[in-house]
This record gives C-alpha cells, structure tokens and sequence, in this order.
C-alpha cells in the first residue's frame, strides 16, 4: 500500500495498487441476516465460490455450500452464530455451479462475527479465506526461500530501475558481504565497463520486451582475484499477480571449467586440423627451402605469430652427413653451433622480424643468411641435445616466447625451426609443444627425404652427363649439333640419351636412346645400354643387327644371370615382376659420307625427321619394331640416299610431348620449327627448344642434329685390281700419285709399306677382285677390300717363321687399323694423322725389333 487517499482523525485511509498481497490471497466476505440466509454478496464471494449474488441472496448458505452431510452440524452452528457467538473454523464447500464429479470443491477457513440490523436484530458477517491459496502461497515461499537459500545457482533480483533488489546465498558466497549489502547496487559493482555495459543492455531489453535471455556468456573476476571467470547468465521479466513488470530475475552459472574445456577442446581440434594441413600441404614439393615454407606456411598464423627454419649449411651443400647427429663434435664451430642457413621465415606481425626471437639478443639473421648460434643459447642447446627448448621473451621486445625445436630425421638433427608468440597472444602450452615438435617432425621427414632425392638426383645427373658425348661431337661428311636438357628435380632424371661414334671408312653411327622410367635405375640402365652401343659398333654390324644385339643385352639386365638366361626363360618368367623389366626405345644409324647414304634401324622409338634443301619436313618411313627388352621379333633397316646439305633430326619424346600437348600436335610443331634449315645449326637448336612448348621439366629432351656434308670427290680415291701378282706394285703406284696430288708426301713412305702389305695379304688368302680406296677427311684412311669371308687375325710370329709380321708392321706404324664384314666380302683399313696434326710417334728401334 502506497498510496495515500485521505484522513480523518487518527484513522489512516490507503488504497492498495496491483499488485498487493490480496492479488495473491483470496478473501471474500458475505452477510447473513436475521433468518439464517444470506441478504449480502461480495464481489470476492462470486470470484471465490463462482456464483452471483442473484444466485445467493435469500437462501440458506449451509444448504447452498455445505456437503450434506455436513449440514445438520452446520445449521447448529449457525444458531449458536445468530445468538451472538463468534466462530472459526474450516468449512469443506462445494461450488452449487457444478453437478456430480464435475462440481466445484474446495476448503475455507470461515471467520464469522455476530452484528446487528438497524432493528436491533442478530445478524453475522463471514470473512472466507481460500485455504488452498494460502497453501500455494507458502509452498512459493518455500521454493523462493529455496532459491534464495539451498540454490547451487547465483539469483539476483533486479527491480525495474535495474537495480539489485535480493541475492541469495550462493551470489553472497561468490562475492563476499551480506545479501543486505547488495541491495541498490547495479551490475557496474561486479563487472568491468564494457561486460557491465552488455549486462544492463540485456536488462533493459528484457525488461522492456519481456523476452527471456539465455545463456549470456559474462566474463569478469571476483573480488580479490585475478583469475579471469565465465558465468552463463539467463535472464526473465518478473510479474505481480495482476501482471504488472516488477523487475527482471538473473539466474548465473560459472562455466569456466566448461570454458577451459572447451578451450582444449578447441585446441584440441586446431592441432588436429593443423596436423591434417600440414599433412596435405608439407612435402607436396622434393625441394629443401619449398617444404621449409610449406611447414612456415602452415604454422603462421594458425599456430604462432612469427617463425623461421634453419638447416644445417652442411645438409645443403650436400655433404653426406649433416652436422646434427647427437653428440657430434667434429666439425670446427668456433665457441658456437654449426654454421646454419635461414632458408624460411615468416611472419604474421609485420615485414620486419623482431628482435628476441631466438633468444640471442641480436638481430636475427637475413634470409639466406650463414650463421651461428653462440654456444651458450637456448638454440644450440636445442640442437645439441635434440630436445625443445623454451625461450622467454626479452625486455623491450614484442616477443612473449619462443619455441626451439629441433629438427629431427632418423635420429640426426638437421636443422632448427623457432616458432614465437608476440605479447597478448595466448602463451604456449604443453599441448602446443607437442604440436611444434609434431610438425618440426614432419616436416623434417620432408626434408631430409627432399635431401636424398636431390643427392640421388644430382648423381644420376651426373652419371648420365658423363656418359654422353664431351662437348661437341665431330663426324666426317657432318655438321652435328646436339642438345639435352634433363627433367627439374620433381621428376627425376631420365633415362635419354644420344651417341656420335666414329666407324672405320669415315662413317658415323648417330644414336639417340630413351630408356622407360626416371631415377638413378634409369641413368644407370642407361649408361649401360649405351657402352653396349658403342662396343656393337665397333664390330661394325649392320644398324638391325645391333639392335638386335642390344635387345638381348636389355632383356639380360633385369636377371641376374645375363640375357642368355633371360632368353631361355621368357616364357616363364610372364608374371615376373615389371619393375624388373628394363625396356627403351632407339633410333641407330649408321652414315657413309662417300656415298652420302644412311641406314635407319629403329626399335619402337621416333621416326627421325629430315628436311632436304628447298623441301619441308618429313618425318622418314622408318619400321619402328619393338621397344628393345621386349624381344621375339625382328628390326628391319632401311636406306636413305640424302642429298648435299639435307637436315636429319633426331629426338626422344621429351621435345614433342607434354601432359597438356598430344604427340601429334608435338610432331606438327618440331616439323614447322625446322622449315628455315639453312642457319647455323646451333641456331636451329636453339630455335627448336625456344619455339616448341617443351613443359620443360617433365621430361628429358635430347635432340641430335647433322647437316649432311659428304665428301667431296677430290677427297676419294677409289681403284679396282685384278687378282695378280702384279697388283701389288700398281697399288702402289696409286697410293703414291694420290698422296702426292693431297700434298701428303710425308706419308707417301708409310702408306706405300701398309698398302703392299694389305693387298699381299688379299692376294695370298683373300678372293675375287681387288679394291683399293683412300678418304681424305680429318685423318688418311686405306681401305683394301676383296670378296673373302675370312677376316684377318693378327698373331705374334715365332722366331723361326719367314711371315706373320704384316699386321704387327700395319698395327705399329699406323694410328688404328681393322677389319669389317660387307655384303660380298671384307674391308681391311688402316688410318693415319694427318701431316701437322697429332700424328703418332714414329716406332723405336725396339719395337720395330720386337717384330722378330
């Protein structure tokens, strides 16, 4: 009661808003008259009983509410009542507005007092009471007192000013006092400004609209503490009885256990997802400094603020073993670490690193950048001992801590990576040191593995570049040019090759190879394909017997008892396995500059191409065959007649196709590329490499070019002799006047011996007519042919023979000499340097003795 009305005397007069405690409790009262029945009805009457005055008035109220049998003892005490008794009790009534189950029942507590008419007559006024409300009533106060008192929950009960109007005794426990003293204080009291400042906006909404709030996450201290806690606030507009807003009721729960979990939780599922990106993304490349930034790259900012790696010098000069095995102790350091590279660093603050970074005090070392860490650092006690070392961050600096984690491979440590906070970030746990030694891990693996690659790589590298020709090969009757380009690291080395290999008679044997597969097997299987090459041509066999040959040396290098086994047994040996099986494709032929002509064979690789003066060009019509290790079926060779000054191209797959680029489109491009031949042909070269699309790293390129030369007729001399003795002294006659018309007359001596002593020896085992013919190119090269299959064999003569000691004399005074099969007989050749070039030594008395 509030508010004032009016006075009179002493008697005060008030009247009760809503919202006072009879919204709550149900009171009524009625009046009986002198008769016993009821001559006046409240209004509170109906609402209590459900029935209107017209309803009531003049009738009996024992025989209106009361069960009847209650009635007789009821009309008893409603005479003792109209004698002027006063009475009070609990009356059981039941509402007349109903019937049967369905009628109204309930219990009132009746205080009757006797009263007078105006005639002096007895009549009562009853005062009824709804017992069950005052029931309701104390079981709510029970629960409030509940709340206030037992809860395990903080409750605040703020007013409509939002201030606190009650708090009960677990708010009181949490932030000291009495639950008196928090009375009129606003939420500013517990919270700092800005949580307070969300706190009173919540209110006010919820007061307002009278929509709930629930689970309003609130972070502040309690009182004396420092320790940050979360409560979860919900929030409910309080009403009266008639409805009225009297405030806003606040029910808090501390969760920061519940945060702190969800926190490793959270942390928890960020090292998870970091572990999988760095799993995707960390080692995608077989280069050292790329995985370094890939592992930097994940880190920042996911995981630190700034971070750098660095990696033993040793590890990438490509020493066989980095300093960094644990207890190493070899390598002069000077008072500090061994000598390390940055390779990687990144940083989420700014472009500049900061300083405090790795503990040292200095500035930290520039990006590439040789360095040491001094001996006594948290860092190079991290790399002696192999273990993670946590380094606070300096006065002055930006850098809260740092983690030192080595970097470790197969028990070695190979290099060092530092992952740092800056101030105001969350500082590093043990769960975040587990997950900086779980990515250095990794990424260490990457990189020690990117190391064997590139070690691998630069010996197989190197093995194939000495097994191709040294610098630029020279042939007779030919222009050469040549190229070849090996694959980027992340596809290995190939197996590509190309060979220039001088033959007797000025001939030439242009090889280009490409064995299946990459790596060091390659580059090895290569190189011994390629010796097989050039000891099968130096047996001068025919272009498809040599492929023959080498298909059965193929076949023979994936077992280890050779190519005649391997032979015997090919068809059990179906299901071996294919990485056993070594297989390449190869172009060999084989080019006479006299005759100007050349014999193709080729075993499953390219055609080669050839463009002829004024014409475009084409590729030649060569049978590819089977890829040699294949075996079972024949090479056949065919020959081509090229003309003065003609382009002959030939090339591995590497130059003419690509993943993005079919061959057709490849062999298209190779073949414009070559329609101006008459450049220089290291122009041609290049032109071809810089025109064609090569994707070059995904494949060796080797390219092999000659520009037919032939040789001039001058530069032959080409004589037929009968089979007589008489041939001997005309062979040499001939010999003579050629060497005289080529201004070799210091050689006239030597070559007239060597010519007697060859066209004897065809006359004495050899058959058929007789052949003589001189090349003058680079050397002087004698050729006596005749149709017998027997090829000479040198032997040493016994001290009592007469003969035997031609060839020894051929061999001793000439620079090379041999023998080869043709189509209708043998060649017999010796070769000679020309007058003031490397000519050989004239043989001393002894060996010219040592001959008899």
């Amino acid at each position: 009661m509030s508010e004032i009305s009016g006075t009179a005397g002493d008697v005060v007069w008030q009247s009760s808003p809503p919202g006072s405690i009879y919204d709550y409790v149900r009171v009524a009262s009625f009046s009986i008259g002198p008769d016993g029945l009821v001559d006046q009805w409240s209004q509170r009457a109906a609402e209590l009983f459900g029935v209107g005055p017209h309803q009531v008035r003049g009738k009996d109220p024992v025989e209106v509410f009361v069960p009847a049998d209650l009635r007789p003892r009821g009309h008893r005490r409603m005479r003792e009542i109209l004698d002027g008794k006063e009475w009070t009790g609990l009356v059981p009534f039941r509402s007349p507005g109903g019937h049967g189950a369905r009628a109204e029942h309930g219990l009132a507590e009746v205080y009757v007092m006797p009263s007078e008419t105006e005639s002096g007559e007895r009549g009562a006024l009853c005062i009824v009471v709804d017992v069950r409300a005052l029931r309701r009533i104390e079981t709510d106060l029970a629960s409030s007192q509940a709340i206030f008192g037992q809860s395990p929950f903080g409750f605040l009960l703020f007013g409509t000013d939002l201030k606190v109007q009650r708090a009960n005794e677990r708010f009181v426990t949490v932030f000291g006092g009495e639950a008196g003293d928090h009375r009129g204080r606003t939420v500013h009291d517990y919270l700092s400004r800005p949580e307070a400042e969300r706190m009173t906006a919540a209110l006010q909404r919820v007061l307002r609209t009278g929509e709930s709030v629930t689970d309003l996450q609130i972070v502040g201290t309690q009182p004396g503490g420092k320790e940050r806690r979360h409560w979860s606030i919900n929030l409910y507009r309080v009403h009266s009885g008639s409805g009225r807003p009297i405030g806003v009721a606040g029910v808090g729960t501390d969760v920061t256990r519940r945060h702190i979990a969800a926190r490793e939780a959270a942390s928890a599922r960020r090292n998870l997802a970091l572990l999988n990106e760095a799993s995707a993304r960390i080692g995608n490349s077989l280069d050292l400094e790329t995985t370094a930034r890939e592992l930097l790259d994940v880190a920042v900012p996911g995981f630190c603020d700034l971070a750098s790696v660095d990696l033993y010098q040793s590890l990438l000069t490509g020493d066989e073993a980095p300093p960094g095995r644990w207890g190493f102790s070899g390598e002069d350091t000077g008072g500090g670490s061994a000598r390390l590279r940055r390779v990687a660093s990144a940083s989420a603050v700014s472009d500049v690193p900061l300083t405090g970074a790795g503990g040292t005090g200095d500035v930290p070392p520039e990006l590439g950048a040789v360095h040491r860490f001094p001996f006594t650092s948290l860092t190079a006690n991290a790399l002696r001992t192999g273990r993670v070392q946590s380094i606070p961050g300096e006065a002055g600096s930006l850098i809260q801590s740092t983690l030192a984690v080595p970097m470790v491979a197969h028990d070695t440590v190979i290099g060092l990576v530092q992952f740092s906070r800056t101030k105001g970030s969350e500082p590093f746990g043990e769960r975040d040191r587990a997950l900086a030694v779980e990515l250095a891990a990794r990424a260490a693996v990457c990189i020690d593995n990117a190391r064997l690659y590139r070690r691998e790589h630069e010996r197989a590298l190197i093995l194939q570049r000495s097994l191709l020709p040294p610098g630029d090969p020279e042939a007779a009757g030919l222009d050469i040019a040549c190229r070849y380009l090996p694959g980027n690291t992340a596809t290995e080395v190939g197996g590509d090759w190309f060979d220039v290999i001088e033959l007797p008679g000025h001939r030439t044997a242009l090889v280009v190879g490409d064995v299946m597969g990459r790596g060091l097997r390659a580059a090895v299987a290569m190189g011994e394909l390629r010796t097989a090459v050039r000891t099968l041509a130096l047996l001068d066999l025919e272009p498809a017997e040599v492929l023959s040959a080498l298909d059965e040396i193929a076949r023979g290098l994936g077992t280890p008892s050779g190519a005649q086994q391997a032979s015997r047994v090919a068809h059990k040996t179906r299901d071996a396995d294919l990485a056993e099986v070594y297989l390449a494709t190869c172009v060999y032929a084989v080019y006479d500059p006299v005759t100007r002509r050349c014999t193709f064979a080729n075993a499953g690789h390219l055609p080669p191409v050839l463009v002829e003066p004024g014409e475009e060009a084409l590729m030649l019509d060569v049978p590819p065959g089977m890829p040699l290790g294949v075996g079972g079926e024949p090479f056949e060779q065919v020959e081509v007649d090229l003309a003065e000054g003609a382009l002959l191209a030939l090339y591995t797959d590497g130059l003419v196709e690509s993943r993005d680029h079919p061959l057709d489109e490849g062999l298209t491009a190779f073949r414009a590329a070559l329609a101006n031949p008459g450049r220089p042909l290291e122009d041609v070269c290049d032109h071809v490499l810089a025109t064609l699309d090569t994707r070059h790293g995904e494949d060796d390129i080797a390219l092999l070019m000659a520009r037919i030369q032939g040789l001039p007729a001058e530069a032959v001399g080409d004589w037929r002799l009968p089979r007589e003795a008489r041939s001997v002294g005309r062979a040499r006659e001939l010999a003579r006047a050629q060497l005289l018309a080529w201004d070799l007359e210091p050689l006239v001596d030597t070559v007239e011996l060597l010519v007697s002593e060859l066209v004897t020896n065809a006359l004495r085992y050899g058959e058929g007519e007789i052949r003589l013919r001189l090349l003058r190119d680079r050397t002087l090269v004698c050729e006596v042919w005749d149709a017998g299959l027997v090829q000479p064999r040198r032997r040493r003569a016994r001290d009592t023979d007469e003969g035997g000691r031609g060839l020894q004399l051929v061999g001793l005074l000439s620079a090379a000499w041999g023998s080869r099969r043709t189509p209708r007989g043998k060649t017999v050749w010796f070769e000679l340097a020309l007058p003031g070039g490397d000519s050989a030594t004239e043989p001393t008395i002894e060996q010219l003795m040592s001959m008899f």
